[in-house]
C-alpha cells in the first residue's frame, strides 16, 4: 500500500530537536587548537604545597623512594601498622607528577590485570587474589573515608564494551567467568548497551556493578600525601636519587644536595632508573595517551546518556577507555607507543599530531560529539612487566624491595602492592605470600636495540590487527604465546 504524500505546502517539516540533529563537526586540527598539553588532572588549584627537597643527609628507619601511588600507599600503611617508625619519602618531581596523576582514574577490583589475566597467570591461586582484591578495595575506600580524602570517587561500576558483533562472544567467556568468582556483572544487548552509553559502535557489553568505578587520580595522590604528613612522615619534593649503595647493615642513597641512611628501602619508582640494572630488566616504560574534552554541556551529555557513568574499555587490540570527570569532561586514553630506552619525557607529547587518531577514534566512538573539543592532552607512562601484574622483588641482600608492574592497572591496586612490598621487606607473615604472586617474579624483557624494535613492532601490528588480521594477529598470537599480556 502507498503511502500518503506530504503536503509539504500545508505543513512543513519541521527541525528535529537539537538533541537530534548531527552536531556540526569540527577538524581534528580545529578541535586540538585551543588545547594544552598538560595533565588534565594536575591542572588543579585543589594541590598542596610543595614540600621542601631535601638538603642534609639524615637517617631513617624506612626510606620509600617514589612519590607516586605505591609510595604514598606505603608510606600511610607503614605509619598505621608502626606508628613508631621514622619513615621518609623522596620524589624526584612533584608528587602526583608522575604516571599516578596522568592515569585514567578508572578503579578496578582486580590487584591483577583483570581477572582473565588473573586466572592465565596465576589459575592456582584465583580465590585466594580475588580475596585479596575485594579486601584491597575495601581498605581503599576505609582509607579515604578517614583522612577524609575527596578524590571524586563514583563507584559505578565499570563496563567493557564490545565494538564488533564478533567480540560477543570473548564478553560472555568473560562474563561466566566473573560470575563463576562472585561478581556482580550483567551481559547486555546492543540496544541495552546503548542505553547505558550510545555509540554506533556497541555491540554489546559486560557491565561489572560493584566494587569499581572512577576517581580523581591527583586529587588521590595529594590526599594520600597529606595522610602521610598527618601521621609523621617526612616528604621531599624535587629530590630525585643520584647513587644507592649497600653498607652492610643499611642502604645508603645519596641526592643532589643530601643524603638518606636507611636499613630499608622500599622502591616505589615505576620504571625509573634506581642504580639497580635487573629492575629495568624487567619493566619497561610504554606510554599512553589521553584527551580530556572541554565540559560537556547538559544538552551534549545527552546525546549520549551515560547516566550511570561507568568507567568505559573497548575491545579493540588496541583499546581506548573512557570516563566522565565530576565535571562531565570525557577523560578518553589509548593510543600506546614505546620510546627508545623509555624516554620519560618525549617531544611527541606536546605535539598536536600526536593526538590526530586519538581524536579520530573519540569521533569515531561519539559521532553526536562533533562539536566538542579538546581542553587537555597528554602522555603517561605504564611500567610493563611480562606478567601484567604488581610484582615485589627483594634487592640489595633483602633490604630493599621494589614494587612495580601494574601494567595499566595501578589506581587501586597500588595499594595491594605497597601492603605486599612492606610484609616482603620486614618479613612478616601473611597470606599473599604464601602464593605465586609474592615468590615469583615477571620474565626479563630483552634490552635495547631489541626491545625498541620489538615494541614498535608490536604497536603497529596492534593498529588495524583487528581489521586486516594477518600478520598482525600472527604476531600478537606469538607475543601471547612468549606470555605476554596483551
Amino acid at each position: 500500500m502507498m503511502s500518503t504524500p506530504v503536503d509539504i505546502e500545508v505543513e512543513p517539516p519541521r527541525l528535529k530537536p537539537a538533541a537530534q540533529r548531527p552536531p556540526v563537526a569540527l577538524g581534528v586540527q580545529e578541535a586540538l587548537a585551543r588545547t594544552r598539553f598538560f595533565p588534565y588532572w594536575l591542572d588543579n588549584p585543589a594541590e598542596p604545597p610543595t614540600e621542601p627537597k631535601l638538603s642534609t643527609d639524615v637517617e631513617a628507619d624506612l626510606l620509600i623512594v617514589g612519590g607516586g601511588f605505591t609510595g604514598l600507599w606505603a608510606a600511610v600503611q607503614a605509619k598505621e601498622q608502626m606508628p613508631h617508625l621514622n619513615v621518609v619519602v623522596i620524589e624526584a618531581g612533584q608528587v602526583a607528577h608522575g604516571a599516578s596523576g596522568r592515569a585514567g582514574g578508572i578503579i578496578s577490583t582486580s590487584v591483577m590485570h583483570g581477572l582473565p589475566n588473573a586466572v592465565r597467570v596465576f589459575p592456582n591461586d584465583i580465590e585466594q587474589l580475588e580475596e585479596f582484591g575485594q579486601r584491597n578495595l575495601d581498605g581503599f575506600e576505609e582509607t579515604l573515608a578517614r583522612y577524609g580524602i575527596d578524590a571524586d570517587i563514583e563507584w559505578n561500576g565499570e563496563m567493557t564494551v564490545a565494538v564488533d558483533p564478533d567480540h560477543i562472544e570473548h564478553l560472555r567467556g568473560d562474563y561466566e567467568l566473573h560470575k563463576r568468582y562472585g561478581h556482580d556483572v550483567v551481559l547486555l544487548g546492543r540496544e541495552a548497551t546503548r542505553e547505558q552509553l550510545d555509540s554506533p559502535l556497541f555491540a554489546g557489553a559486560l557491565w561489572s556493578r560493584n566494587r569499581s568505578g572512577i576517581v580523581h587520580p591527583a586529587k588521590l595522590a595529594w590526599g594520600l600525601k597529606r595522610a602521610a604528613l598527618s601521621l609523621g612522615v617526612k616528604i621531599y619534593e624535587h629530590t630525585p636519587l643520584i647513587e644507592v649503595a649497600d653498607e652492610g647493615a643499611s642502604v645508603h642513597v645519596k641526592t643532589p644536595h643530601g643524603s638518606v641512611r636507611a636499613p630499608r628501602v622500599l622502591f616505589g619508582s615505576g620504571t625509573a632508573k634506581v642504580g639497580i640494572p635487573d629492575i629495568n630488566r624487567r619493566v619497561l616504560q610504554v606510554r599512553d595517551h589521553v584527551l580530556a574534552t572541554e565540559p560537556l554541556t547538559d544538552e551534549q551529555l545527552a546525546r549520549i546518556g551515560w547516566k550511570n557513568r561507568q568507567g568505559i574499555y573497548d575491545t579493540r587490540t588496541q583499546l581506548n577507555y573512557f570516563r566522565l570527570t565530576k565535571n562531565n569532561n570525557i577523560i578518553f586514553g589509548g593510543l600506546v607507543s614505546y620510546h627508545f630506552d623509555g624516554d620519560p619525557n618525549p617531544p611527541q607529547d606536546e605535539k598536536a599530531e600526536t593526538y590526530y587518531r586519538l581524536a579520530q577514534a573519540f569521533y569515531r566512538t561519539f559521532p553526536q560529539l562533533g562539536d566538542v573539543r579538546f581542553s587537555h592532552a597528554w602522555g603517561g607512562p605504564i611500567d610493563y612487566c611480562s606478567r601484567g601484574s604488581v610484582f615485589a622483588k627483594r634487592y640489595l641482600n633483602g633490604k630493599a624491595v621494589f614494587v612495580a608492574g601494574y601494567t595499566g592497572f595501578g589506581v587501586a591496586a597500588s595499594r595491594f602492592g605497597a601492603y605486599m612490598g612492606l610484609n616482603i621487606l620486614f618479613d612478616r607473615k601473611s597470606p599473599e605470600r604464601a602464593l605465586d604472586i609474592a615468590s615469583l617474579s615477571p620474565t626479563y624483557i630483552p634490552p635495547e636495540p631489541v626491545r625498541w624494535l620489538a615494541a614498535k613492532v608490536t604497536f603497529h601490528a596492534f593498529d588495524g590487527a583487528d581489521a586486516e588480521g594477518g600478520w598482525k594477529r600472527a604476531w600478537i598470537k606469538g607475543i601471547k604465546a612468549m606470555g605476554f599480556p596483551m
